[in-house]
């Protein structure tokens, strides 16, 4: 096992950042004091880098104000069409609501709108004029039996008001007066293919449109479902099938979307536009082959744009979660060692109890024939 001190260090080159010369001490301290403090300073250090990770990734990122801004001015957009399922949702998320696991929106995961970030302002203004405002405001499930808590009905098939998101939207004084869509993840058919190898944002390898010579279309930029920014939580297995959200529910909503820096340079690779395409200037073409013309509608509710790439945050996330497994098996040794080290302590104390005994009871007898001492042979000098 390495030494704390090259433990700490190893850690902090893992993680890329500088360790203050405190979390050294602490690692020599640990070794002064022994295994216990080993182990101790190993799980400090652990919480220490997970403070710097954190710092830095709000101080030293100069676009996380604007990042904030711009979901912040998502969430005001959404919260503009009062009344609705979508407003509803945010504002009991906001709120905190969905910490009640008796809620009715437990199982909501979102809002279309807020569950993906882009980078580019004008990527995401035609994505979301492509999807429509009732896509986008959207609410997102896990599981059918979230969907089914959402609404009820009477015999008669009318909607019961008091029930559901209905009854919560009541309580807030916002009662929902409109029909909204509800996307259930685990009812969506998932991207069946490979993905990016060591891509962190878990990217579909989808087959690039390619001319006779080989080459891509003149124009082309890449496919819209690989371009949403996801956040780390929804990476991760959100469905008992273990798939995330960009193969569940944004490769349901854009599929094979291809995007093309301007008009003139889609409409060359029409034949190559199975399921229709949109360019950064506002040309947009539907999977079904309809071709949209006239001016872009102003689409408020879009999604935020992000001027980073969350791929490092998902890679930090990879390495605390390694970190803290590491802590979690130091933890684990140091209980096992203590069990050792208790069971060792009885034993000795029962043979040294055992010893007195045997010594009290030899003692008149040792008294009776006393040992003589062996006279000292002196050494000529």
């Amino acid at each position: 096992m390495f030494s704390p001190n090259q433990q700490t260090a190893g850690l902090a080159k893992l993680l890329n950042v500088q360790v203050p010369s405190t979390m050294n001490n602490v690692a020599r301290d640990g070794v002064a004091n022994g295994g216990f403090s080993q182990a101790e300073s190993l799980v400090h250090s652990s919480k220490v880098v997970k403070g710097i990770c954190s710092f830095t990734l709000t101080q030293n990122n100069p676009s996380d104000t604007s990042m904030a801004e711009d979901n912040q001015a998502t969430f005001e957009h959404i919260m503009q069409h009062e009344k609705s399922a979508a407003s509803i949702v945010c504002q009991l998320k906001n709120n905190d609501t969905y910490a009640d696991p008796t809620s009715s929106t437990n199982d909501v995961l979102g809002v279309v709108a807020t569950l993906g970030k882009i980078n580019d302002d004008k990527l995401s203004r035609i994505l979301s004029d492509y999807l429509g405002l009732d896509t986008m405001l959207a609410l997102v499930c896990m599981t059918y039996n979230g969907v089914e808590a959402l609404e009820t009905y009477d015999k008669e098939g009318f909607i019961i008001k008091s029930f559901g998101l209905h009854g919560l939207s009541a309580t807030v004084g916002r009662p929902i007066q409109r029909r909204f869509n509800v996307i259930c993840l685990e009812n969506l058919r998932p991207y069946v293919g490979e993905f990016f190898p060591n891509d962190p944002q878990k990217r579909l390898a989808l087959v690039k449109p390619k001319l006779p010579n080989g080459e891509s279309p003149r124009g082309f930029i890449g496919f819209a479902v690989n371009m949403i920014q996801l956040d780390i939580a929804h990476l991760l297995s959100l469905t008992s099938d273990g798939h995330g959200l960009r193969e569940t529910l944004f490769y349901s909503l854009f599929s094979r979307l291809q995007v093309y820096n301007t008009r003139a340079h889609m409409l060359q690779a029409l034949p190559f536009l199975s399921h229709g395409a949109v360019s950064l200037d506002g040309g947009l073409i539907r999977s079904n082959g309809v071709i949209v013309f006239g001016s872009q509608d102003e689409m408020k509710v879009r999604f935020a744009a992000t001027s980073i790439l969350l791929d490092n945050l998902v890679d930090i996330e990879k390495k605390m979660k390694e970190l803290k497994c590491k802590k979690e098996t130091t933890v684990e040794e140091l209980q096992r060692e203590e069990a050792i080290l208790t069971h060792v302590k009885y034993t000795f104390e029962v043979k040294k109890q055992e010893f007195v005994r045997f010594m009290a009871q030899s003692s008149p007898y040792v008294m009776q024939y006393p040992i003589q001492a062996t006279p000292r042979r002196s050494t000529p000098r």
